[in-house]
C-alpha cells in the first residue's frame, strides 16, 4: 500500500467507533503529520496489543494502524488471521485456535483427551506460522481445592508437553481474576500457576501474567514480577478499576512496572488488553503504546 492510501485508511478507522459512526474531531496526536509516522518508539518493550479490544475496526485497517502506532503484533488472533499478519509484517505474540474456552480448562480431566487433541493439532500450525506460544487456561474451579486443581492440570499439560517441546512451543496458562471478571476461575494468583509450572517441569509450560487481573486479585504486582519473573513468558495491560485506559485514570503507574519487568531481563511482548472508553480509540491505543515505552 503507497503512503498516501496508507494515510487515508487510518484517516478512515480514526473517524469511526466500533459502531461505524463518524468520530467529530481526529486524534492531533495520532495523525498530526504524515513524517510522524511511524512512531519513535524507545525500542526496549516489544508492544502488542490485543485483537478483541478493537473488534470494531477491520482487521487489515487494524493492522496498518497497529505498523504506524509502532507495534510489532496483534494478538489472541487465530490461524485465519495469522498469513494477514505476516503480510503486513507483524507477528502474533499470543496466539489463539486451540482449547475449549476459558471455563473448560485443564483443571478437569474429563476435558483432558479433547483439550490434548485440540492443541496437538494447533501447536504444529504456530511452529509452522513462525510464532512461539498459544495460549491456555486453568479452568473453573467448580468446587476444587487448589492442590486437586494443580494436580489435574500437571496431568494434562504433561500429556502436551513433547509435543510443545518437539516444536518449540510454549504453553501460556493465563492468570486472571475470579473477583470482578471470571467468577470461579482457577488460575487467579501467581503462586498457584507457578505451582502447575514447577509440576510440569518443563520449559514449555509458563505464564501470562494479566496486570489487570492480578492488580484485581493480589496486588503488589512489582514484587511479584520480581520473584516469579522466570514463570512468566507474557504480559497483558490494563487500567483499573474498570479495564479502560492506562493513564492517570487508574491506579496503577504503568512506566514503573514496565522497568521493573525490563530489570528482570525480559525480551519478550507487553500486550495491551484495556477497552478503550474514548471515542477515538487508536488515540488511546497509541497512548497506551507511549506510557509503556520506558
Amino acid at each position: 500500500m503507497q503512503p498516501k492510501e496508507r494515510r487515508n485508511a487510518l484517516k478512515k478507522i480514526a473517524g469511526t467507533t466500533a459502531l461505524g459512526l463518524v468520530i467529530p474531531g481526529l486524534s492531533q496526536r495520532l495523525f498530526a503529520a504524515e513524517n510522524s509516522l511511524p512512531a519513535n518508539l524507545k525500542g526496549n518493550i516489544n508492544h502488542s496489543v490485543c485483537r478483541w479490544c478493537y473488534n470494531g475496526i477491520d482487521f487489515e485497517d487494524l493492522c496498518l494502524a497497529a505498523k504506524d502506532i509502532g507495534l510489532k503484533s496483534i494478538e489472541l488472533a487465530g490461524p485465519e488471521e495469522w498469513p494477514i499478519l505476516r503480510k503486513h509484517g507483524l507477528d502474533c505474540a499470543m496466539p489463539w485456535g486451540a482449547g475449549m474456552g476459558i471455563e473448560k480448562g485443564f483443571n478437569n480431566p474429563a476435558y483432558h483427551d479433547e483439550l490434548v487433541k485440540s492443541y496437538e493439532e494447533v501447536i504444529p500450525q504456530v511452529a509452522a506460522a513462525g510464532l512461539k506460544q498459544i495460549i491456555c487456561f486453568s479452568g473453573n474451579r467448580n468446587g476444587l481445592d487448589d492442590q486437586t486443581g494443580i494436580d489435574n492440570c500437571v496431568k494434562g499439560l504433561k500429556r502436551l508437553m513433547p509435543v510443545a517441546e518437539k516444536h518449540n512451543v510454549i504453553m501460556c496458562m493465563e492468570l486472571l481474576n475470579s473477583k470482578v471478571n471470571h467468577k470461579d476461575y482457577q488460575a487467579d494468583r501467581t503462586a498457584w500457576g507457578v505451582e502447575v509450572c514447577k509440576g510440569v517441569g518443563s520449559e514449555n509450560i509458563k505464564l501470562l501474567y494479566d496486570i489487570y487481573h492480578m492488580q484485581i486479585m493480589e496486588g503488589d504486582v512489582i514484587a511479584t514480577i520480581k520473584k516469579f519473573h522466570p514463570y512468566i513468558s507474557h504480559y497483558h495491560t490494563g487500567g483499573v478499576p474498570g479495564r479502560n485506559e492506562i493513564d492517570e485514570t487508574q491506579e496503577l503507574y504503568y512506566p514503573a512496572i514496565m522497568k521493573a519487568i525490563l530489570e528482570t531481563g525480559y525480551k519478550g511482548y507487553v500486550g495491551q488488553e484495556f477497552i478503550p472508553k474514548r471515542k477515538n480509540k487508536l488515540a488511546s491505543l497509541k497512548q497506551g503504546v507511549e506510557i509503556c515505552d520506558v
